[in-house]
């Protein structure tokens, strides 16, 4: 999956120009309810301006916090300039970005902002790519590194005619073995098909019902 497939594009997206007020910014992060949005100097991409650098700035100035908001500009306080990400990337890199701020900007080669991932966004797509919105059996189990191992689980699931909700495998290299969590639709021949899995050379670690 790419970003540009999940991303919210600019034209849907609340902007601060690097011009704005933080009195302006503040009321715009208020009115739609958000913690952070662009900042952009024209079209060109100048950084994030969110709630918390806003109010860090603001108990650094020392200053009056009516003077401090009317006085100073979304430029002044933004962060991330140099941090971004091309819609062209895949999805898994954005994770680490958003753990501790709430969007990463979307920028192409010219420097113009494309749009934004929110960090809602990025959960709900890891909570898709685990299968955690669909009920059904999820089953941890361990394999070794040998080749032709994940061919081998998709003939028994075929087998048995599994609707594998979501797979996720875990490298495990220093015990020269591989995790994989599997999720799939609770049927009536699911014992069968953890037995066959057994008997197939696959270690079940666990089995959850969810």
């Amino acid at each position: 999956m790419f970003v540009k497939s999940i991303m919210l594009p600019k034209a849907k997206t609340y902007v601060a120009k690097n011009s704005d007020t933080l009195e302006d910014v503040l009321h715009k992060l208020n009115q739609y309810q958000i913690d952070g949005m662009p900042v952009v100097n024209g079209t060109q991409y100048a950084g994030i301006v969110t709630l918390n650098k806003i109010y860090k700035a603001y108990f650094e100035s020392g200053s009056d916090r009516q003077d401090f908001l009317k006085s100073t500009v979304a430029g002044d306080v933004a962060d991330h300039k140099d941090d971004f990400i091309d819609e062209e990337e895949v999805f898994e890199k954005i994770l680490l970005s958003v753990k501790d701020r709430p969007l990463l900007a979307v920028v192409d080669e010219a420097g113009e902002l494309k749009g934004i991932i929110t960090r809602y966004d990025a959960l709900e797509q890891f909570q898709s790519a685990f299968g955690m919105n669909r009920k059904g059996v999820r089953i941890s189990f361990s394999s070794s590194e040998a080749e032709g191992r994940i061919a081998r689980l998709a003939e028994i699931a075929k087998q048995f005619h599994e609707n594998i909700i979501s797979l996720a495998t875990f490298d495990e290299s220093d015990k020269f073995v591989r995790r994989i969590v599997m999720k799939v639709e609770k049927q009536q021949n699911i014992d069968k098909f953890i037995k066959k899995l057994e008997s197939s050379g696959f270690r079940i670690l666990d089995i959850k019902e969810d």
